[in-house]
């Protein structure tokens, strides 16, 4: 019998492939199913696997059961010189976070700066490949995204606000680009759930049990509640996420946001927000390039505490990783390869 969490590792154009392929199983056209599975293959290059193709178990249950519209578009309309907003049509999320970003690009392109504001979509990955996207072609990025509902008001006993992720991306000319992408947890729930299918414990410092209390039971945590980085200052800065993406993108926000878990038939209108500056308007590529690398060896000249672990600047490790993958093969688990090859199958 094979072990579900059983790792093999797969050539990148072939993962892309079969990921395309199994989006196009579940109804997107062969180009939305390519942009969908890019976005996700490029979360498993960094090793962001959480978010990376293993989400086919939960955008092919949502496209099943028409909670995610497989047909549809995303719209483009313009409110100001520099400002747009995205209506996703309740499209998946990485097609609707591609949307935005490009148009921001654009905009960016144009006139220095963008914001673009998107609402009607779906969970649409982790930030890093759409920040790297950005970077690669030099633009600076804000990104953010509000979620389902799992974390507590600070003082509060149940959740109202989500684990709104939030991502920052400043180009390097010569690749090593800053990239930052955090949700506003101390851990993504997804962590937690692949610690229960391991039959694993949980540091008590990531999430509380129904009562709000500490727990080191991750089923107890699925629960409960998560617990915010930094305590009421983590609380408030996933308010802010959600008022960028949520209130002022026009999507859902706070309690008003569905959940994939309780209702995967129904669409969650979740928004995202992408800020996009032109870094070329700044100063030449020499200038910048100078700039990062001096930024970054300031940093690595701190006497590591310990001497086996460096200091790193944010981005290092996903960049890495990616390189090792792009060589070796990208890791996929055998539970994400049957849903895969199941869905690929459709199309054959």
């Amino acid at each position: 019998m094979n072990n579900k969490n059983e790792v093999s590792s797969f050539s990148v154009d072939d993962v892309r492939q079969l990921g395309c392929r199994a989006f196009q199983g579940l109804g997107l056209t062969a180009l939305n199913a390519e942009q969908v599975s890019n976005v996700l293959v490029m979360a498993d290059l960094f090793g962001l696997t959480t978010h990376g193709l293993s989400r086919i178990e939960s955008y092919g249950e949502r496209l099943e059961s028409g909670g995610i519209s497989a047909s549809a578009v995303p719209k483009v309309k313009e409110l100001a010189p520099a400002i747009a907003q995205i209506d996703g049509q309740n499209a998946v999320g990485p097609l609707v976070g591609m949307a935005a970003l490009e148009a921001g690009m654009s905009i960016a392109k144009q006139y220095g700066i963008s914001l673009v504001l998107a609402k009607g979509s779906n969970h649409f990955g982790p930030i890093s490949p759409y920040s790297y996207i950005a970077a690669e072609q030099g633009f600076a990025s804000i990104i953010g995204s509000n979620a389902t509902t799992t974390i507590a008001p600070s003082g509060g006993s149940d959740a109202r606000l989500g684990n709104s992720p939030l991502g920052f991306g400043v180009p390097h000319p010569s690749g090593e680009h800053f990239m930052l992408d955090m949700a506003m947890s101390v851990v993504a729930r997804a962590k937690i759930r692949n610690a229960l299918k391991r039959q694993e414990s949980i540091p008590d410092t990531w999430a509380t049990d129904a009562h709000g209390k500490p727990t080191v039971d991750p089923r107890a945590a699925l629960d409960g509640f998560l617990l915010p980085i930094g305590g009421h200052k983590g609380y408030g800065l996933a308010l802010v996420v959600d008022l960028l993406a949520g209130l002022l993108s026009d999507a859902a926000y706070l309690t008003h946001v569905k959940s994939w878990v309780d209702a995967p038939d129904e669409p969650q209108n979740l928004g995202h927000f992408f800020i996009l500056i032109d870094t070329k308007r700044l100063g030449s590529t020499s200038w910048l390039k100078e700039r990062m690398t001096d930024f970054a060896s300031i940093l690595h000249a701190s006497p590591p505490v310990d001497s086996n672990s460096p200091v790193i600047v944010p981005g290092e490790i996903e960049l890495k990783k990616m390189q090792r993958y792009l060589r070796e093969g990208v890791p996929v688990d055998q539970a994400t390869k049957v849903l895969l090859d199941h869905y690929a199958s459709r199309t054959a």
